[in-house]
């Protein structure tokens, strides 16, 4: 194309304004011969123009020039593009959109007829036009080019607008029931001995079974197979199996004309450990009896679609009752929710973000929401039955299953996304989901989309937006329409039945539908404020509510405190306002009656849920809340305002340890579940413990300050003991105590005993006064003598005792003694006083080792509860707390004095000092480590699901299920919550028999 001085310049303008990023390169294609004749032709610079790349349209009409065999068909082509808009239209779109389909038409140059006709039964072709495309197929080289060519066409249409997308999905799905139909027939024709002895069906699963498959995507199949006539079964089955094995090759295989499509059968009984053909018999009886719940979810697409059709009907006729009984099974929702949990999980982190179909927000959460209501309410309502995605979304609609406005939505959010879908993979005709990064991409993918100004950037956007749609709505489809099932609706809006509103409720695991329906009505039901914003909320938070063992409970405790604190102005607008509370509120009310009992008491504890970042659930430091206390103490007028006020505190804060535990153990949207058990543990007893001490420390100085003013007449101190000193405390547990005291200068003995124990009574009463806030028992059992002891010695007495008749049981004990209140300088002395005796020098003697040992061992056999069942224990059963705690005791006792590590009150540190001496094995402390905090793991759970302390495991089951959801057990996991203690109970029990009781 030469010609004089600043031609070029405009052409180079005129090809950049028609879309072409690389105008010199176009320049060079139309001054090309094959283009001489047409290269002056407006027409063909606007039509390619109006491709999604004009720069590849270009280079594809050139190559399928050049590939033409003589001048005369060049010709034909030329003039065609120019002289038949919709022959240009569908031809020039499909060399802009795929590299793929150009380089088909390079190879076999005379395909671009198949876009000529332009007749209305060309418009939307079925199996039966198919079949007729591949009709001349004779091998596996041939079905490959006669799909391509039939691809061409599904193409043409889908690019150039003519049909929308799901008409597009619905096409490749009967090309590929064309294509399975013409490789069954080559299979058979290869092998025709196999072919009489069987009758085989192919059931289509999936996309193409819901008759909505993408370019490029894994056929999914099932095979059914049954004897013909009177032949053997096992060799009609194995006849099958060769045939469905050689029609899958014939799909699969690379040749020189590529690959069609991989045909997958794994979705079948069994997946890739069962038969790959199975009699239709064999196939009902696994669905009956080992058939999962996401197995009855795939068979909503079930679609017999090639061999012997009659057969599979049959197939779908048997099983079709079966999949309207799965929302029926225990932890249905539950079930499918976890599943499409994994699958997000297991997207790898760089891909998340631009995972158009498995990613949050994308295709999967349209179809898993859809699916999930089929399955509930498909078995009553027959017009919901369709296998089809969207004709799914628009009959739940029409039925009040799901909100108009909110289908509507989705329906557009899933056209977009599967558009995008199949431009993606149609350009290299490669099965892929992700959008892509390259620049050059997205712009191609944008125009193709009709997103001609900034198409990078309107691409990115519009895509954004409806994922956000999608993920926004996907969870809230299924609680939604309950509210509008209790609240009034305008009119002509489609609401649920009382009915499906049961049937919905029973589905998300609530055991009381009506009570539930009825909480909703008194939540959501008004034209006020409150009720707009709780009908903004409760989908998300029914949500929340029924990934817990007891959504009951947590919509009763929700109501509970709504009626509570719905006045007040910041509680709704905290819940609205902050993502973080509503989510932890969620979990907190219906992981037990622990944390919500706590609640109740003082709702506006909601307010600690509402830091977004978390810090509103960090235990206080011991520093902090023994300000607080004795802060709140000084402003009483009396002991018993005094110690009331210390008990409220205690109680905000147990609220807040609790509600820190259970968000840390179940997790968050936003945060996954803290993986070190170790660490919820620490937190828990740590933050337990600084509050009962915290507490004592407030109660101590009430009961003193009414009795004696500001100096009590004698040095009192309190010496926290077992879990209490190892700062080991549970929700549940005692505060084991000493009380020691020691008279001032010039006070009588007598004078000062009697007011010590007077204080020591006094605190025990007012810390037991039966109020709103939970009791806290002071056990002083472990003082010397044990119950038959004064409460309360002076130091010298206790010297004293020790010094001439302290016991190995009394040593024992005093490893994890630890002052917790009072006077710091007497509590140092006493710490100075037993140190000798619990890290003696040159450890214990062989009498003392066995004194430890006989003490055990009648403990494991007379302190077990009866009926009570030992493995399962989590404190005196084998491999339970006191076979770790025991273990490492005697190590501090035997190896203390000469190991400083040892010489600590907690049982995780001396573990790890252990393991560093060198007095365990790291395998051996790592498993005592696991066992030690699994037992405590258990028992905190307990407490927390129970609202009362013990040491096994619930035996109802709902109860039984929250203890597995705390510990991070899914739904119908309970067995294996209870095999997984076990094993490491006996992993455990098997290191204490070395190390304890084997003279280690």
């Amino acid at each position: 194309m030469t010609s004089a001085p600043g031609r070029r310049s405009s052409t180079f303008t005129r090809l950049l304004r028609h879309g072409f990023t690389d105008p010199s390169d176009a320049e060079r294609f139309l001054d090309s011969p094959e283009l001489a004749p047409v290269r002056n032709d407006p027409v063909l610079l606007d039509a390619l123009g109006g491709t999604a790349d004009p720069d590849l349209a270009l280079h594809g009409l050139v190559r399928l020039l050049e590939a033409q065999e003589t001048a005369t068909a060049r010709q034909e082509l030329l003039d065609t593009v120019i002289a038949a808009k919709p022959l240009r239209d569908r031809l020039l779109g499909v060399l802009g959109a795929s590299e793929a389909l150009a380089e088909h038409l390079a190879r076999h140059p005379r395909d671009w007829q198949a876009l000529v006709t332009y007749e209305p039964r060309d418009l939307h072709p079925g199996v039966e036009e198919f079949e007729r495309g591949l009709a001349d197929v004779t091998d596996p080289v041939s079905l490959r080019v006669a799909y391509r060519r039939c691809l061409l066409s599904i193409a043409a249409r889908d690019v150039c607008g003519t049909v929308e997308v799901s008409q597009t999905a619905a096409e490749l799905a009967d090309l590929a029931t064309a294509t399975l139909r013409s490789a069954l027939a080559l299979a058979q024709a290869d092998a025709p001995e196999d072919a009489a002895l069987c009758r085989l069906a192919v059931i289509a699963m999936g996309k193409c079974g819901g008759h909505e498959l993408n370019y490029v995507s894994d056929v999914d199949v099932i095979f059914v197979g049954e004897a013909v006539g009177g032949a053997d079964e096992d060799k009609a089955l194995r006849a099958a199996t060769r045939l469905a094995s050689h029609m899958m090759r014939i799909c699969s295989e690379t040749t020189v004309e590529g690959s069609i499509w991989p045909v997958d059968a794994n979705l079948r009984p069994e997946g890739r450990n069962g038969p790959l053909v199975r009699t239709l018999a064999s196939h009902l009886a696994y669905y009956q009896r080992w058939a999962k719940t996401w197995e009855f979810q795939a068979l909503l697409k079930a679609r017999p679609v090639a061999g012997d059709l009659a057969l599979g009907a049959e197939y779908t006729a048997a099983l079709r009752p079966l999949v309207w009984q799965a929302a029926e099974r225990d932890n249905f929702v539950a079930d499918v929710q976890e599943m499409r949990r994994r699958v997000v999980a297991n997207i790898p982190a760089a891909e998340v973000d631009r995972q158009l179909k498995l990613g949050p927000g994308g295709l999967r959460d349209v179809e898993f929401a859809v699916q999930l209501l089929q399955l509930v309410h498909g078995r009553a309502d027959a017009s919901l039955r369709s296998g089809t995605t969207l004709d799914a979304l628009k009959a739940l609609a029409a039925g009040g299953y799901v909100g108009r406005a909110d289908a509507a939505q989705l329906d557009d959010a899933y056209r977009f996304l599967r558009s995008l879908e199949h431009r993606i993979q149609l350009y290299r005709l490669r099965r892929t989901h992700l959008v892509p990064e390259d620049e050059a991409d997205l712009r191609r993918l944008g125009r193709s989309l009709g997103l001609r100004t900034e198409p990078v950037t309107a691409l990115t956007r519009e895509w954004r937006r409806h994922t956000s749609v999608v993920r926004r709505l996907h969870e809230k489809l299924f609680y939604r329409p309950l509210l509008d099932a209790v609240a009034a609706l305008a009119p002509g809006e489609a609401r649920l039945s009382a009915e499906a509103a049961r049937e919905r409720m029973v589905a998300l695991g609530y055991a009381d539908p009506a009570s539930a329906l009825r909480h909703l009505e008194a939540l959501a039901s008004g034209v006020t404020r409150k009720a707009a914003i709780q009908r903004t909320l409760l989908p998300v938070l029914l949500g929340w509510f029924a990934d817990s063992a007891d959504p009951d409970a947590g919509l009763l405790n929700f109501r509970k405190v709504s009626d509570a604190l719905g006045k007040t102005p910041w509680y709704l607008r905290l819940l609205r306002d902050e993502g973080a509370a509503a989510e932890n509120l969620a979990r907190v009310l219906s992981a037990g009656r622990l944390a919500p009992d706590l609640l109740m008491r003082a709702p506006e504890a909601v307010a600690l849920l509402g830091d977004g970042d978390g810090g509103g659930l960090t235990p206080r430091s011991r520093a902090s809340l023994e300000q607080e206390v004795l802060a709140a103490v000084r402003r009483a007028d009396n002991a018993v305002q005094g110690v009331t006020a210390a008990r409220g505190v205690r109680r905000r804060e147990l609220f807040r340890t609790a509600a820190a535990d259970i968000v840390g153990s179940y997790g968050t949207e936003s945060q996954p579940a803290e993986a070190d058990q170790g660490a919820l543990v620490d937190l828990v007893g740590g933050a337990v413990s600084d509050l009962t001490a915290a507490t004592l420390a407030g109660t101590l100085r009430a009961v003193v300050r009414e009795g004696w003013g500001d100096t009590l007449p004698t040095r009192f101190t309190v010496i926290g003991m077992g879990r209490f000193g190892g700062h080991e405390l549970g929700y549940g547990s005692d505060a084991d105590v000493l009380f020691v005291h020691e008279p001032r200068d010039g006070v009588d003995e007598r004078e000062a005993s009697e007011a010590a124990n007077k204080v020591v009574a006094e605190m025990r009463r007012l810390l037991q006064v039966p109020s709103a806030d939970p009791p806290l028992l002071v056990d002083a059992d472990l003082r010397p003598e044990g119950k038959s002891g004064p409460l309360v010695r002076t130091l010298g007495s206790y010297e004293a005792y020790y010094r001439r008749w302290a016991l190995t049981w009394e040593r024992h004990a005093l490893l994890r003694a630890e002052p917790v209140a009072g006077d710091e300088e007497l509590g140092r002395r006493f710490v100075e006083l037993i140190d000798p005796l619990r890290h003696p020098a040159g450890g214990l003697d062989e009498d003392a080792v066995r004194e430890i040992r006989r003490l055990k061992a009648r403990m494991e056999s007379e302190r077990l509860p009866r009926g009570a069942d030992p493995k399962l224990h989590a404190k005196l059963g084998p491999g339970g707390l006191s076979d770790v705690e025991w273990t490492v005791q005697l190590l501090q006792l035997r190896h203390g004095a000469e190991v400083p590590g040892l010489r600590t009150t907690r049982t995780r540190e001396a573990l790890a000092a252990a393991r560093e001496a060198g007095l365990m094995s790291e395998e051996d402390a790592g498993t005592l480590d696991e066992a030690w905090v699994l037992a405590t793991r258990v028992r905190n759970a307990v407490m927390l699901v129970r609202g009362r302390a013990a040491d096994t495991f619930p035996t109802v089951p709902r109860e039984l299920a929250a203890v597995g959801r705390y510990l991070g057990y899914g739904p119908g996991r309970a067995g294996d919550m209870l095999d997984a203690y076990r094993r490491t109970a006996r992993r455990a029990r098997g290191v204490v028999e070395e190390l304890f009781y084997g003279g280690a």
